[in-house]
């Protein structure tokens, strides 16, 4: 009760985000879901967490609608006909919108948006008009930092207009990702890395790696999690191995006994999770999403996200020097790799009669921490301050990214001079990707709109906070507590040389 009153008393929240609030509270003072005594014990030291799920699953984590079988259909449960122009076509995804739930309760998916409108635009001046007043909306009403868009791989008339207004809007909603592929012009990536350094988005994903493991119909969600479009996420729930390492005796203890121990129960743990959503929540027995063919279970797969890769290795290995750490050292990066190689070994052992998309298995998500971690870095991520020269840490980065079709991104902080120089980026995207880099975002120091770990914030909205005012975007108390705790602001500055 004094927790329900705190949240009814803040001042800090607005009205939404104190119903949200509350509603969480009401959730989590139940405890329906069947939890073994060991596997307690590792929640409860922080080596499984649930991120914040809930108590009671009842909606998917993260659900990814088909956004073109609406626009062709349009909705009978929402009473709408198939948009015959950008007019109505904005409109009626700005309604869809307000009825497509997530872990958030907003949307985390809003679909490739520059070729679902483009069959939409006739006069651009018009369309332009059109699609800068629907990004506005979305900033203003789904006030969430997780909300996420996609554009490419191809180029169309409606990215080149969203890439506009996102560049004279610089709003931190929704975030947004180019999909990269080898036939995409440079003039496109060009005009996305140009937007990028004035407003952190967009972000890029490897096309062919995403594709070739989840096929063409996929989305980029939330942060950077890969997924199906049609289907979507049941569950996410991390590995800590920055808090598993201390309870190993040595390496051989920790990748032979004590790491595929922690992998069952937290894969019990996530059974559990998703046998009450499918058996007792009634989701997708009653949503309009089912029946009207957005979303299909059979398209839904879950995430075993995993943190903590580098201060595991650096505890295992007792590396205090920068050359023997890891990022650094030959010996803490082939561990880390030994590491991930098991955790993926032991984590496709299990199975999951309900992830048919991913035929039973759970798939492995890089997970990018949260506002509450401290000394413990986003999924294999170097840690903060021990970043190594841009092209050994892409080759770092290539190292690990091909285990995680869930996704896994690393973020690059450039000096504002490098906008004279989008070429330079453009070398360093393309050379990334040919590397196997997954996703790579980058922004510059003197923007408004900041990376935190895979999401938005404005730097002005965390600094209202800091005063105890009140800001729109709900991610922007994480924002700032990742900023405190994890100190994301100061990434090493990369410069044009």
């Amino acid at each position: 009760m004094d927790d329900i009153l705190k949240i009814i008393k803040d001042t800090s929240l607005t009205y939404e985000q104190k119903v949200l609030a509350l509603a969480k509270a009401a959730e989590n003072s139940i405890k329906p879901l069947k939890i073994d005594e060991e596997t307690q014990k590792y929640r409860e030291a922080g080596v499984i967490c649930d991120l914040n799920e809930g108590s009671a699953p009842y909606r998917p984590r993260y659900i990814v609608p088909d956004y073109e079988v609406f626009l062709k259909n349009g909705s009978k449960f929402l009473g709408l006909e198939p948009p015959r122009n950008i007019w109505e076509a904005v409109n009626s995804l700005l309604i869809l919108y307000k009825h497509v739930p997530s872990i958030t309760s907003f949307p985390v998916y809003l679909g490739n948006i520059d070729t679902i409108l483009d069959r939409f635009i006739e006069d651009e001046e018009e369309a332009y008009q059109a699609i800068k007043l629907f990004l506005l909306h979305i900033d203003r009403t789904i006030t969430d930092s997780f909300c996420h868009a996609n554009i490419g791989p191809e180029d169309t008339k409606a990215g080149r207009l969203i890439l506009k207004a996102s560049r004279e809007l610089n709003t931190s909603i929704p975030n947004l990702t180019l999909k990269y592929s080898k036939n995409t012009p440079d003039d496109l990536v060009l005009d996305s890395i140009n937007t990028a350094l004035i407003t952190a988005k967009p972000s890029f994903a490897n096309h062919e790696m995403f594709a070739g493991e989840l096929g063409e119909d996929y989305a980029i969600a939330s942060c950077y999690n890969g997924l199906p479009i049609g289907g979507g996420n049941f569950t996410l729930v991390r590995l800590n191995m920055g808090k598993l390492a201390p309870m190993a005796k040595d390496t051989e203890d920790f990748i032979n006994n004590l790491l595929p121990d922690a992998v069952e129960k937290m894969a019990g743990y996530m059974d559990e999770r998703i046998k009450f959503l499918m058996e007792e929540s009634g989701y997708f027995e009653s949503s309009f999403l089912v029946k009207e063919g957005l979303i299909s279970a059979d398209r839904f797969t879950s995430m075993f996200g995993m943190v903590g890769l580098a201060d595991a290795v650096n505890h295992l290995l007792g590396a205090k020097e920068l050359r023997d750490r890891f990022g650094h050292s030959k010996e803490a990066n082939d561990l880390g790799v030994r590491i991930i190689e098991k955790l993926e070994e032991e984590v496709n052992k299990h199975h999951n009669p309900y992830c048919k998309f991913s035929d039973g298995k759970f798939l492995l998500h890089a997970q990018v921490g949260i506002d509450t971690d401290k000394n413990i870095s986003p999924g294999c991520r170097i840690p903060i301050g021990e970043e190594p020269e841009i092209w050994d840490h892409l080759k770092h980065c290539a190292l690990f990214h091909k285990y995680f079709p869930t996704g896994i991104g690393d973020i690059f902080r450039f000096d504002s001079t490098v906008k004279r120089n989008p070429q330079y980026v453009l070398d360093i995207m393309k050379g990334a990707m040919n590397l196997g880099v997954r996703y790579i975002s980058f922004y510059t120091s003197d923007s408004d709109v900041v990376r935190i770990t895979g999401y938005l914030v404005k730097r002005s909205d965390m600094e209202k906070l800091e005063r105890g005012e009140q800001v729109l975007n709900g991610a922007a108390v994480l924002g700032l507590g990742a900023v405190k705790n994890q100190h994301v602001l100061d990434r090493k500055e990369r410069k044009d040389d």
